[in-house]
């Protein structure tokens, strides 16, 4: 059974730096495409990044290119964001979804699992 626990979050000033981890157990990784998703109070869940399954194509959404980057780990098993340069509207949880599926264009693809999410609070 495919379990994912998201961690890393926490408080940070603007222009500061963090970087989330998605832990995928019961499941080799490589077989996964995953996506970090995120939310905020008030607000729709929005997509942020991805990456496929083999290829390890990239997205980004247009608000965090340049400042966020996804990365994978197939031994640790896990994927990781790194979050530069954060802004106050880049608070939120952050949520990691996974599925065996494959689109050149990840943020295409519907998530089969998902973790509980990470809250990430940017302030002074």
């Amino acid at each position: 059974q495919v379990q994912i626990v998201e961690s890393g979050g926490g408080w940070v000033q603007p222009g500061g730096s963090l970087t989330l981890s998605c832990e995928v157990s019961g499941a080799r990784l490589d077989f996964y495409s995953v996506s970090w998703f995120r939310q905020a109070p008030g607000k729709e869940r929005e997509k942020v990044s991805c990456i496929t399954r083999a290829t390890d194509q990239t997205k980004y959404a247009d608000f965090v290119k340049g400042r966020f980057k996804i990365s994978r780990d197939l031994v640790k098993k896990r994927v990781f964001l790194q979050m530069n340069s954060l802004k106050f509207e880049d608070s939120a949880v952050y949520v990691c979804g996974a599925t065996t599926l494959w689109n050149p264009d990840c943020f295409q693809i519907d998530m089969d699992h998902w973790g509980n999410g990470s809250l990430v609070t940017v302030s002074v």
